[in-house]
């Protein structure tokens, strides 16, 4: 499969049909396909930059958004996909590792940022894709193991990783997501993760390439739950795809049931653990529908597993099963040595197969110490432990002290690393609190410098301001813990496993 080549397939067979729906704007394949030809015949022929560097796309939920995708991919550029909500040390840090040519800012960029990048404006960008040109040849898009797409994960370090899916990668994924779970063709795919977590992968091809019409969500409707339960209903939705998180959020409205969206038959989870609380509610309101539960990490293009959740499964399992591995792919569970345990017993899940990205972006320390070779394979050490139980996969928690919080991946030292950026912090250590083997909340661990504030919330209220603008949103701990002194291990390291002993206790 070429990706483009098979879009091009479905615009051909049905120009006039759905290919993007926002606030009940609808945008036809056929406009997809001319706007993206007119993107990529001017990155090709008037920004004329060199084939395969990448250009930073910056935006939210607008049809823009993918035009800017597909130019990019049509003119030989993989496309780096950055949230308009994305902090503004974050972003600086994107670009000082990406080193972007040109940056397309479907929104406006925030007006401190210092960029050497050249910068195509919303109003440039309008009149871009409005042109008509002639097509660029197929020839000349992103093809085989050449980077499609780049999305930037949390560092130890505290500077993001930027993980490079190949075509081939996405084509792995893409054609067992078509395959596997009977989508049908001409659907309505929720899409509700930002571009720029790779959740939104398994809407955004899986529809784009079954001739599927995306509904997108912004990020305002999301928080906002009264506009949210008012807006889903009309969406008219075939297939559901979004972390656990965000389905139970939907579960408490009540009218979220088969009653009142009569076509949802499809619900497809990645990104976190699906808890069995949330798989009963979601089989007692919606019977007919096929509840599946997946797993993946960026490094795998998405997600590797898929198990149809079931009652007899749920009655079975105090914890369900990640699923089986999809055909191209293996997994296996090892020790320490990287050797492999017996069937049943626990161990790190590493990946191999060709949805396995090649690397991290200008980083070939962390590529090295994340990508390895097993029996002369590439393969991908996920850091997340796991084990068989005959051909199912079940997911045993983290190996390290990365942990996924409604459906985003963060390393704890990142937010550690930050945290003692703040003036009023002189130590910090952030750790889970768990709730069914699921994130529920951060709980920071702080010693505090000397302060002249009376409350400690009101010195939690100055070291939030001052860490908002370092770290995404979700990153920000929920409960604040001051103390004199953080437990240190025998080696004189923070002992963040006693922390999390004492959270959970």
């Amino acid at each position: 499969m070429n990706i483009i080549e098979r879009i091009n397939a479905v615009t051909n067979s049905a120009p006039n049909s759905k290919a993007y729906t926002i606030n009940g704007e609808s945008h036809s394949y056929e406009e997809l396909k001319k706007r993206s030809d007119a993107m990529a015949f001017y990155l090709v022929n008037t920004a004329k930059l060199k084939r395969g560097t990448p250009i930073v796309i910056f935006g939210g939920k607008q049809f823009e958004m993918i035009v800017s995708f597909l130019g990019a991919i049509k003119a030989g550029h993989p496309y780096i996909p950055v949230d308009s909500h994305t902090p503004l040390a974050r972003l600086e840090q994107i670009l000082a590792v990406s080193k972007p040519q040109l940056i397309i800012a479907v929104e406006d960029l925030p007006s401190d940022l210092n960029v050497v990048s050249k910068i195509v404006s919303i109003k440039e960008l309008k009149e871009i894709v409005s042109s008509n040109c002639v097509e660029i040849p197929l020839e000349q898009a992103i093809n085989k193991d050449e980077t499609f797409y780049i999305i930037f994960t949390s560092g130890t370090t505290g500077v993001p990783k930027g993980v490079e899916i190949s075509h081939d990668n996405l084509v792995s994924f893409s054609e067992w997501l078509l395959n596997d779970f009977d989508l049908g063709t001409g659907k309505n795919f929720l899409d509700q993760a930002p571009y720029s977590f790779d959740l939104s992968v398994m809407n955004l091809y899986p529809s784009l390439l079954s001739g599927g019409n995306l509904v997108p969500l912004d990020k305002e409707t999301t928080l906002n739950f009264k506009s949210l339960f008012e807006k889903l209903p009309g969406m008219a939705l075939d297939v559901w795809v979004s972390t656990p998180s965000f389905a139970d959020i939907c579960l408490m409205d009540k009218a979220f049931n088969e009653a009142n969206y009569p076509n949802l038959q499809r619900f497809l989870f990645c990104g976190e653990e699906l808890t069995l609380k949330t798989a009963t509610k979601l089989i007692e309101r919606f019977p007919k529908a096929a509840i599946y539960n997946t797993y993946g990490p960026t490094e795998a293009t998405v997600a590797v597993t898929q198990v149809l959740i079931t009652e007899e499964i749920v009655n079975k399992y105090a914890r369900l099963p990640i699923g089986r591995v999809k055909e191209d792919t293996e997994i296996i569970i090892v020790d320490d040595q990287l050797q492999p345990v017996p069937t049943g017993e626990i161990g790190e899940m590493i990946i191999l197969g060709p949805a396995v990205s090649r690397g991290y972006l200008e980083n070939p320390e962390k590529t090295a110490e994340s990508f390895v070779l097993i029996n002369g394979q590439h393969a991908y050490r996920t850091g997340d432990l796991g084990k068989f139980e005959k051909d199912l996969l079940f997911y045993q928690g983290r190996k390290d002290f990365q942990l996924k919080f409604n459906g985003y991946r963060i390393e704890l030292e990142d937010i550690d690393h930050h945290l003692e950026k703040v003036s009023f912090v002189q130590r910090a250590s952030v750790v889970p609190k768990m709730l069914n083997h699921k994130v529920q909340n951060l709980i920071a661990y702080v010693v505090a410098k000397p302060h002249e504030f009376e409350k400690n919330n009101q010195l939690t209220q100055a070291i939030k301001a001052e860490l908002a603008p370092l770290v995404m949103d979700y990153m920000i701990p929920g409960r604040w813990v001051y103390v004199d002194q953080l437990p240190l291990s025998a080696n004189g390291k923070v002992d963040r496993k006693a922390l999390i002993n004492e959270v959970n206790k």
